[in-house]
């Protein structure tokens, strides 16, 4: 019961902190363009557990002076979490998948985020697996290796190894590794020399993100960790998020148990576009067959 009261004295007080740190940001304050979270509108969203958020989160690949919003999208793992079992789901989906982009026709999936923002980037997406996510999350790979870095790199386990001229020449040894922040980047970049490509690399970015929550779970009771992230986070961020929803999800996410996070990646045949691009050809029936297990709690049982 006393563990229980400093709990909720301490979301109160951190309300009130984030509260009054919003308030008094000018409004001409900077945006940041390091990384975006947005609530998404969810009118054709399909029936989901009421204990289940979904989180998509995106990979940008902008250039340098690029609005990094609104570029194809290099990652794309849909993230769902039971907030009352605190078991989770990831599904990765392959860039390249071609797919019908609402008012746009057929394209690689990742295109949406140049197209349509977060928003149409989530909602195709959505479409696909058939459980629309309820927040966006995108940023910059530069961003990404930051914030790895500043929680003090990630400890994952590697299937097998694998090396990249461009991004890893010495590679990666098989077994388990740790990962600053470049290297947390490269792992889930690499694709050309990966035996199945873009599949690959999906479970790699899956393998990544997995390390990231287990290594906030481990830091989240530490006094301070969620509350200087958060306000981290808003320094740097564009959201149309209040400070608490903000809070919330950090929370969420802290208290997911990595030993119930199953991951799948959405599979599919390689074929060529009208104009000579390698393509995904998603296996549909099976990405729906995903989404049909989480819209009732959250989790995989098996990959479609």
């Amino acid at each position: 019961m006393k563990r229980r009261i400093l709990r909720v004295a301490k979301l109160a007080t951190l309300g009130v902190i984030l509260a009054v740190v919003t308030l008094t940001l000018p409004d001409s304050a900077p945006k940041s363009t390091e990384f975006a979270l947005v609530k998404v509108h969810q009118a054709e969203a399909a029936n989901i557990n009421k204990n289940v958020i979904s989180i998509l989160a995106v990979g940008s690949d902008a250039r340098p002076g690029e609005n990094f919003t609104h570029t194809r999208g290099d990652a794309l793992q849909l993230v769902t979490i039971n907030t009352r079992t605190h078991a989770a789901s990831i599904i990765g989906v392959p860039r390249d998948s071609w797919v019908d982009i609402p008012g746009h026709g057929h394209d690689k999936i990742n295109a949406s985020l140049y197209y349509g923002g977060p928003e149409l980037m989530g909602r195709s997406v959505g479409n696909l697996i058939g459980v629309q996510p309820t927040y966006v999350f995108v940023t910059r790979f530069q961003f990404f290796s930051a914030m790895v870095r500043r929680i003090g790199g990630i400890d994952i386990r590697n299937p097998y190894a694998f090396s990249d001229d461009p991004l890893k020449r010495v590679g990666f040894k098989a077994g388990r590794i740790h990962l600053d922040g470049y290297d947390a980047m490269a792992f889930s970049r690499i694709r050309h020399t990966l035996p199945r490509g873009d599949f690959d690399r999906s479970a790699h970015q899956e393998i990544v993100l997995k390390g990231i929550q287990a290594k906030v779970r481990a830091h989240a009771d530490k006094p301070g960790f969620i509350e200087h992230g958060v306000l981290d986070a808003m320094s740097h961020m564009y959201t149309n998020l209040p400070p608490t929803e903000l809070f919330r999800l950090a929370q969420v996410m802290a208290q997911v148990d990595p030993s119930k996070v199953r991951s799948c990646v959405v599979q599919g045949g390689i074929g060529t576009s009208s104009g000579g691009a390698s393509i995904v050809l998603p296996y549909v029936a099976a990405a729906r067959d995903m989404g049909n297990q989480i819209r009732k709690d959250g989790t995989l049982s098996h990959c479609g």
